[in-house]
This record gives C-alpha cells, structure tokens and sequence, in this order.
C-alpha cells in the first residue's frame, strides 16, 4: 500500500514539472529595425513570454509571423499583407540579444530590396516621398516551448511595446529656424551625431544632405531611407578618428528655387531639356545658418575639417553651397547630383576648380544621367586645371554585402541612381597619383585652404 502511493505521489510530482500554461490573452512585442544599402527592414520580432525558459527549448519552427502593412497616405492605404519568413528563432532578452536563458524570444525574419513585405517604410512617388508604415504584426505560436518548468502554448502577440533601432537611436534630432528676407521663415530639421572622443580633441564634422525623397519634418527618414546612419558606424569612424555627423532636412526639397532666383544672370537656363531645375535654392542661407549653429555648439568640432556631401537633390545642394560659401569647407562630395552644367557660369567654374571635391555618379543613372550633369561639371573643371578634383563612375550599381544574388547567382543590382550605396559603404574609388584610393580615406585628410 506504502508503495502504492509512494508511485503516485510522483506521477503527480512529475506532472507538476510540466504543467501546461497556455494564453488566455493577447502578449505583447518588441520590433528591431535594421538599415540597409536598400532601406529599413523589420528583421526581429521579440515576444515577451512572461515565463522564463532556457535555450534550445524554441526553434524556427516554434512561431509564424503575420504582417499587414498600410500607408494612410494613399487612397487605397493597404500595401501587402501576408506571412514573414522565418529564418531563425532563439531565447533572448528584451533587444533581441541571444541568451541562455530568459523570458523573451526573439523571431528573425528574411529582409530583402526585392521584398516590400519586410520594409518598415513606403516610398509614394509624385511628391509623397518616404515614410514610416503602418505595420499591424501577429505572431502565433504552432509548436508547444518545453522547459525545465512548464510548458507554454497557445501565445497570440499582437500589441507593440518598443520598436529598437540601433543604428539610428545613436542620433539625437532637432529643428533650427531661420527668417530669410527673401524666402520668408524656414524650419529645418535634423539628425545629429557625436563622436566618443574626449571633448579636448578636434573631430572633423561630416554633413550630409539627403534626396528628393527624405523631405519633410521626420528627421529619422534621411537616416533610414538610405544609409547615412553608416556614417557613425564604427568602420567609418575609424577612418575619421571620430567625426562628427550632422543630417539636415528640407521640409521639401532642396531644388526649390530662391525667390530672387530672376537676379541671377542665368541666360542660358531654357536649354530644352530639364530647364525647369533650379539654379539656386531657399534653403542656402538657412542651411548654412543651421551648419553654423551645430559648430558654434560644438567646440569639438574642427573648422578645418567641416565636409559636405548629399545625393540627388542633395548632389545639387552641396554644388550650391560651395559656389555660396567657397571658403567655409574642406572638401566636397556631391553624388548623383542634379546642378545643370549649363547653368554655370565662367566664375562658378573658377570657383569650383579650386575645391577638393569628389564626385560620384553611376553609368547607368537614369535620373539624373551623368554626361549631362556630373561628367559635364568634372570634364570641365580637369581642363580648367582643378588639382583635387575626382570621379567615381561605376558602370552600374551592385550589391557589395553578398547578401542579395538574383535567380542567376549574380550580385543584385540596384537602381542605377543609387550610386549613394558606394559613398557610405566606402566602395567609391579613383585613381590618385597612381594608387586605388576609397573615398572616405581621401576625404579623411582633406583640410580647408584657408587661403583660397
């Protein structure tokens, strides 16, 4: 009889070791938001279980993942809706970080240019530019978790809690205002970075101006959008030894003319095609009013080593700058950039000749195609006698990461107006005195000439 009940005291003992806990309500989620050379992916789901379990006791099986992605700014606001592909699945704490034991687990999931399903952002043509979606995220548990303890089922996470993005959570943004007498009050908006250094010791300041689609009052979408969030990446400050990094952001576009834009002596400006691109821009003096702030508060900052680049629309700011302010910066690196060659004068040659300047523009841009404005622009400033003056002139843009192969096994190619890829992944090169050089090296060691 002793024995008897001694057996099923521990049929009991054992049953309570593996009680059974399952959902009764919806749990909450984490999301991780990774910028790549193609934009912002949503790579991680990160579920919060409530009970603590050890690793091994989840796999890729465990979970499927639902997404229904919208944009309020179309009529018709839904984009796609469907399952995610997972790729892995692990125990990990509340940033997705991988642990051997805890009461998180963290979801990983394929991201992909080719895919919309996995991009945290809608680009809307005609003016709408980029955004942030709408993404509604279900994530339901198929496979039971077995611990040590208990055994979970039956989870159904449908409720946000924090959304994680490292690479652009090591900016701080603001807006800075401007009264300009010819253009009236302008706002822009920003994104900064600071260098881990210590506040005795110089850094450089890198500035980057984004495209015809990064506009607006969201500072986050210039970084996310592309990849200049790349700057503060560990590899590009190594270059630098620290540099600072300043993101400005029009509330529209930078090729939006200047009022007083007829006060230019631009006769050859109806030159058929494209005539309608600015020559000018509103947002010169306040740009350069917000460049002056952040140095003025930043005494870290080496006014010898102040660089400005931008893409596209931003290609065309930077050529605007340094024709208005040719002494103020070290070194310039427009890309893919729109300023008409036409329009320039004989003196804004003269102007540009005598700057450190890089150019990047890719064969097969069809946008802003370069024989007619970045090649125009470098051809003749070479044979104006320019010292420091260079091109990168990729046949076509590819990917470089070996992550994205098409159905051929060849290296995904990009858009070809996407030559801004190579510049933040230091993959623009050009031959200098005889040696391969990448861009951000050549950069790193230009210097204002405070006597031009």
């Amino acid at each position: 009889m002793k024995k008897e009940l001694t057996i099923v005291m521990v049929l009991v003992m054992m049953l309570g070791l593996f009680t059974t806990v399952s959902a009764t309500n919806n749990y909450s989620y984490n999301k991780v938001q990774q910028v790549f050379d193609w934009g912002t992916g949503t790579t991680k789901v990160i579920v919060d279980l409530d009970k603590t379990i050890n690793a091994g006791s989840v796999d890729w099986t465990t979970f499927q993942v639902f997404v229904k992605r919208t944009d309020s700014r179309l009529e018709e606001s839904l984009l796609n809706d469907g399952q995610r592909r997972v790729t892995d699945t692990y125990v990990s704490d509340e940033e997705g970080n991988r642990v051997g034991k805890g009461n998180y687990v963290a979801i990983e999931m394929e991201v992909s240019p080719t895919e919309s399903i996995g991009s945290a952002l809608n680009y809307v043509p005609g003016g709408g530019g980029n955004d942030w979606v709408e993404a509604e995220y279900n994530i339901k548990q198929v496979k039971d978790i077995v611990s040590v303890e208990e055994k979970v089922t039956g989870i159904n996470a449908t409720e946000l809690n924090k959304t994680y993005r490292p690479q652009i959570d090591k900016f701080t943004t603001g807006s800075e205002f401007y009264s300009d007498e010819d253009n009236g009050n302008i706002i822009l908006t920003y994104a900064a970075y600071k260098p881990k250094v210590t506040e005795s010791d110089k850094s450089p300041l890198i500035i980057w101006l984004h495209g015809g689609g990064e506009g607006g009052t969201d500072p986050t979408i210039p970084l996310a959008a592309n990849k200049s969030v790349n700057f503060a990446a560990k590899e590009v400050q190594d270059i630098f030894g620290g540099a600072h990094v300043l993101v400005p952001q029009t509330p529209g576009k930078w090729m939006e003319a200047s009022a007083n834009e007829d006060e230019y002596d631009i006769e050859h400006k109806l030159d058929g095609h494209n005539s309608a691109l600015p020559y000018t821009s509103k947002y010169t003096k306040s740009l350069m009013n917000l460049i002056n702030k952040y140095v003025q508060v930043n005494p870290g900052v080496d006014r010898d080593r102040i660089y400005i680049g931008g893409c596209s629309n931003g290609g065309f700011m930077t050529v605007r700058m340094i024709l208005s302010y040719p002494d103020y910066f070290a070194a310039a690196f427009p890309v893919c950039q729109g300023m008409t060659y036409s329009y320039l004068s004989d003196a804004d040659i003269e102007i540009l000749k005598n700057q450190n300047i890089w150019f990047v523009s890719a064969a097969t841009d069809a946008t802003l195609p370069a024989p007619r404005y970045t090649i125009a622009i470098y051809d003749r400033l070479i044979k104006e006698g320019a010292e420091n003056v260079h091109l990168s002139y990729p046949a076509r843009i590819i990917d470089r990461s070996g992550r994205y192969r098409d159905k051929n096994g060849n290296p995904h190619e990009y858009n070809g107006h996407w030559s801004w890829i190579y510049v933040y992944n230091n993959a623009a090169t050009a031959k200098i005195d005889g040696k391969e050089v990448s861009i951000l090296n050549w950069m790193a060691y230009q210097k204002r000439d405070k006597e031009r």
